[in-house]
């Protein structure tokens, strides 16, 4: 199970990198049609925004995984530790506590739009829904890799901070 997580957060984390780089192809075609044929689009600022909100939530659980969040520690050095167990448990039951928060409420306004049809009001008048999809689905993403970190860290142990080992 903890494997299966690992790599549904791999591949999320790789498809956000894939996404971030196509916002970078279409803002780049946007300024070339602005600026060099002078026929802007109507699509690219709101698809390259939507793009940026599904890529910065679907990475979540990748950098987490890849322990690349903010960590702090200067007390809990030692990963072999029962302190430092007990910490970094303690920070993924509150990673764990938002997420559920978020995904109940995410879901909630979700399921709302949905039902209600609502738009952007924007020319392209996407669908509401799909943007919101994902704040839940995102932060989903990050509740069960937080789960299979929690598992990681009473069985296989602290993973050693590649950050800590150069300080």
């Amino acid at each position: 199970m903890l494997k299966a997580i690992d790599v549904i957060s791999e591949f999320t984390g790789k498809l956000a990198a894939w996404i971030f780089f196509s916002i970078g192809l279409m803002v780049t075609y946007e300024v070339i049609m602005r600026y060099v044929f002078t026929m802007p689009t109507i699509w690219v600022d709101e698809v390259s925004r939507v793009a940026q909100i599904w890529a910065a939530y679907l990475a979540g659980a990748f950098a987490l995984k890849h322990r690349e969040m903010i960590v702090i520690d200067v007390a809990f050095r030692n990963p072999e530790s029962v302190a430092r167990k007990v910490v970094e448990t303690f920070a993924l039951l509150v990673i764990l506590v938002f997420c559920s928060v978020v995904i109940f409420y995410g879901y909630e306004l979700w399921l709302k739009s949905t039902l209600r049809g609502h738009t952007t009001d924007t020319q392209l008048g996407l669908p509401k829904a799909f943007t919101q999809a994902s704040i839940w689905v995102g932060f989903g993403l990050l509740a069960l890799q937080s789960l299979a970190e929690l598992g990681k860290i009473w069985t296989q142990g602290v993973p050693a901070d590649a950050h800590s080992e150069l300080a």
